[in-house]
């Protein structure tokens, strides 16, 4: 029960201050990626943790941290105490719907996601390919149209997709810079970057941290494209091609280089920062990973000192 409980209190902090504090961190701008895993670990945290809050309620907490057979026999032992204890059956069936419930939820949401998504992404893409011409010298598909636009479509036949209007619009320099975002948003599976953080948002809606997640990735995968994009290139190519592809529209599921907070990515690009220094990288990198450790170790704690209290010799 005391396990439970402060696997729910800690839901309830991180879910409610950690929007706030990532918010408000400025390295998130500077090490984009790094911000990413930060913002996925701490809502992927809190599903865990509520979880595994229902299942220490259901079995209990030092039968965690043993193997299948031990969990089995320690559920079967639960049961029969709980029977036993007035409002024991109720604390444990609550704590097994509850830990069901998260389970059920998760799976259902990441396979209708992923299905819908996939469906929708291939039948963009193909529909791009037949109304379009391959164009290889650009590496995408070039589309007849008078609105500057250029985006990519993830999936099973990744596609990045330009408009004629672009063409026209941007100089070779400019459109290299921008074709080199879109392949960037295809390299690092930005995508799959985006799902996790809407899907973590459906499972838990109520809480601030997975519903500010979802919005904060998908500018954080665009300031990763551009730096990616600005790499081999003067990243005031990007910016000046932003100014034109800022208010080009591009349909969902995209990711398009004209889209999300573009006014800051253009002052970003023209003014860039320092990058973070390799101590505070690495300082970081460690503060993610306890992150996303801590529902796991707050649930085997009780199993963990049972095991040490047992190896100390009594006095």
């Amino acid at each position: 029960m005391t396990v439970a409980a402060v696997l729910v209190a800690y839901v309830a902090g991180l879910g409610i201050l950690g929007s706030r504090m990532l918010g408000r961190a400025s390295w998130t701008a500077r090490a984009p990626l790094l911000g990413i895993v930060a913002y996925l670990a701490a809502g992927w945290s809190v599903i865990v943790a509520l979880g595994l809050a229902g299942l220490t309620l259901a079995v209990h907490a030092t039968a965690l941290g043993g193997g299948l057979s031990h969990l089995i026999g320690a559920c079967v032992h639960r049961l029969q105490a709980t029977y036993g204890t007035p409002g024991g059956a109720t604390v444990a069936g609550l704590g097994l719907t509850l830990a069901g419930g998260v389970a059920a939820r998760t799976v259902l949401t990441a396979m209708t996601h992923f299905r819908t998504a996939g469906r929708q992404a291939l039948r963009h893409a193909q529909t791009a390919r037949l109304v379009g011409q391959p164009e290889p010298a650009f590496g995408a598909v070039l589309v007849e149209h008078s609105q500057p636009a250029a985006y990519c479509v993830a999936g099973r036949q990744p596609t990045v997709i330009l408009t004629t209007g672009a063409v026209q619009a941007l100089d070779p320099a400019q459109l290299d810079a921008v074709l080199a975002h879109e392949r960037a948003h295809l390299a690092g599976h930005h995508h799959r970057l985006q799902a996790l953080a809407r899907i973590a948002r459906e499972v838990l809606p109520f809480l601030p941290l997975t519903r500010d997640a979802e919005e904060q990735v998908a500018r954080l995968v665009e300031l990763h494209a551009d730096d990616a994009a600005s790499r081999a290139r003067d990243p005031r190519l990007l910016a000046t091609a932003l100014v034109v592809l800022a208010t080009a529209g591009s349909p969902a599921p995209t990711l398009a280089a004209g889209a999300t907070d573009a006014v800051q990515r253009i002052h970003r690009l023209l003014g860039p920062c320092e990058p973070l220094g390799r101590a505070r990288r690495h300082m970081i990198r460690a503060a993610v990973a306890a992150l996303a450790l801590t529902p796991v170790l707050l649930a085997l704690s009780p199993a963990v000192l049972a095991l040490v209290l047992g190896r100390i010799p009594a006095a």
